[in-house]
């Protein structure tokens, strides 16, 4: 069998690996999760378990995350020993965007959201949409409008995901819409603007959003409909 230095993947890819033997965890002493948070959201605690509990010791783990909810915090306590915590979400984090509500009603959002786009002359903007079915929708309404659209759900294959980001971040296209789910890692230089087409559930959620913009000390605009 061949030990690899680093394997890279989601949960459910590696843990199935891992079942018909093609990984062994024992042989990693190593880990990284990325966005434990929302793995901890979508149900994933028990993989996450099953997976550190089988890597071999001792163990350098190192755990991201946007936000420090106390559901982190138990599984902290739990694989970690005397861990130190970089926070680097400090109050003002968000300093460098500046944000808005646009009020309007169901039946005229869309026509809000264009004039929205035409006199804030966004240039990369990212907007984000409840579901994978209303994603499509304002997606199609965008490019029949005449605007350059890609976007993004849990349900496209990662090479249509990798060709849709490729697009947004050479210019093919100057928005992209997603849900919070398909959002979570982008990093896209220079997003003028984030739009919350509909109104994120959670405080952290919001935070995620519009940290698209405004990164690495430039500025950016936040507008969420209401």
């Amino acid at each position: 069998r061949m030990i690899n230095h680093f394997v890279i993947g989601t949960l459910g890819r590696i843990k199935d690996l891992a079942h018909r033997r093609c990984i062994v965890y024992s042989q990693f002493t190593n880990v990284v999760l990325d966005e434990v948070d929302h793995m901890l959201d979508m149900g994933f605690v028990d993989d996450i378990t099953e997976i550190l509990e089988g890597l071999g010791k001792p163990r350098q783990s190192l755990f991201f995350s946007a936000t420090m909810p106390p559901r982190i915090r138990t599984l902290v306590a739990k694989f970690l020993t005397d861990p130190t915590t970089i926070d680097i979400a400090v109050p003002g984090s968000t300093k460098t965007v500046e944000q808005d509500i646009v009020r309007a009603p169901r039946d005229q959002k869309f026509d809000v959201l264009c004039k929205l786009l035409k006199s804030e002359g966004a240039t990369r903007t990212i907007i984000f949409v409840e579901t994978k079915r209303a994603v499509e929708e304002l997606a199609n309404a965008l490019t029949g409008a005449g605007y350059k659209t890609g976007y993004l759900h849990g349900d496209k294959r990662q090479r249509e995901r990798a060709r849709t980001l490729d697009q947004f971040k050479t210019g093919l296209t100057d928005i992209l819409v997603a849900t919070d789910v398909a959002a979570r890692g982008i990093d896209v230089k220079d997003v003028s603007h984030v739009i919350n087409f509909t109104i994120p559930q959670t405080h952290d959620d919001y935070v995620h959003r519009i940290g698209r913009a405004g990164r690495a000390g430039r500025t950016g605009k936040a507008f969420t409909f209401v």
